[in-house]
């Protein structure tokens, strides 16, 4: 594998979750592969798991790792062409990339959506630079339209939990008091369609997902109906894709807030979230504290999908 953007990137599934569990049992197995070899991790965007656990990952592979905080720690980029660069940006993305690639093997990059331009977001003009100039593998830790490395451990996450061979797995929209990317929803049920689950999106009217992303799922918006009978509950905000709301909150409606009486509906389902949550927004207390809530080992399961994609990186570097 040269990059990682997507589900498609990683192949089948069933052999994705396989090595996956395998890591797992096995963090230190392959050490030698990351020998004299350098991670440089890139944050246009603020980080949690992402960081610690992609580190972490390419520490058990033996890797080197050098994280950059782009806007903090280095100079301000100016990413787009034709720009006359007499403000606050001193450097160009343009020469930034090849630079950064000299002193590395591999790059994950995390840039979240603007909401400045639709197309320009969903053109993933920053991530597709860094893979057209570096000369280095480029692997997605959260872009514009998707974060793959999330929803690897979701599917991780739920092929560990579930009872069934095809769970139903029902992805609610949530209040939120802030614009968030269709990022993680997006990715999410790129990933759970093609799994194959019995996949239901659910969210008010005027928060539909771009069509390439909703693929084969059912789309129910009442959440009481959509949460019958389903064995995992994603919960997630996001803003709005349609124009002319693009990147807007149209709704903080706390109907949509998953409690224990919302959770009563399915059949004694998972809760899954990405975190960082906003709690009795997004949640309500005994529901994420509850005996149900995948939220920590969902979490946990970020180290392996980081460290599965980064293994195949490197095995890809040998050939």
């Amino acid at each position: 594998m040269r990059n990682f953007t997507n589900v498609h990137d990683i192949g089948d599934l069933r052999t994705a979750v396989a090595e996956a569990l395998e890591v797992k049992a096995n963090r230190f197995g392959y050490k030698n592969l990351g020998e004299n070899k350098t991670l440089l991790m890139l944050f246009f965007n603020s980080s949690l798991r992402t960081r610690l656990s992609t580190q972490k990952a390419a520490m058990n592979l033996g890797m080197n790792v050098m994280v950059l905080d782009v806007n903090q720690g280095a100079w301000k980029l100016e990413t787009e062409r034709g720009v006359i660069m007499d403000g606050d940006k001193p450097e160009h993305l343009l020469e930034a990339i090849p630079v950064m690639g000299c002193y590395c093997d591999v790059i994950g990059v995390r840039s979240f959506a603007r909401f400045e331009s639709k197309a320009d977001d969903y053109e993933e003009k920053i991530i597709n630079q860094f893979i057209r100039y570096s000369g280095r593998p480029v692997f997605s830790m959260e872009a514009a339209t998707r974060h793959p490395l999330q929803s690897f451990a979701d599917l991780i996450t739920i092929e560990e939990y579930k009872t069934v061979e095809r769970p139903k797995v029902v992805m609610t929209w949530a209040p939120h008091p802030k614009a968030l990317p269709q990022a993680v929803p997006n990715s999410f049920a790129e990933w759970m369609n093609a799994a194959g689950y019995d996949f239901v999106i659910t969210h008010p009217h005027g928060y539909e997902l771009a069509p390439e992303f909703v693929g084969n799922a059912k789309v129910e918006y009442d959440q009481d109906k959509a949460l019958e009978g389903a064995d995992f509950v994603y919960a997630k905000n996001w803003s709005a894709y349609m124009d002319p709301n693009y990147g807007k909150v149209i709704s903080t409606d706390r109907s949509w807030t998953v409690t224990a009486e919302k959770m009563a509906l399915t059949n004694n389902a998972y809760f899954m979230h990405c975190l960082p949550v906003r709690r009795n927004m997004i949640v309500s207390d005994d529901v994420i504290e509850g005996p149900r809530s995948l939220v920590i080992p969902e979490a946990a399961n970020r180290e392996i999908s980081a460290q599965v994609v980064l293994k195949r990186i490197l095995e890809g570097l040998q050939k």
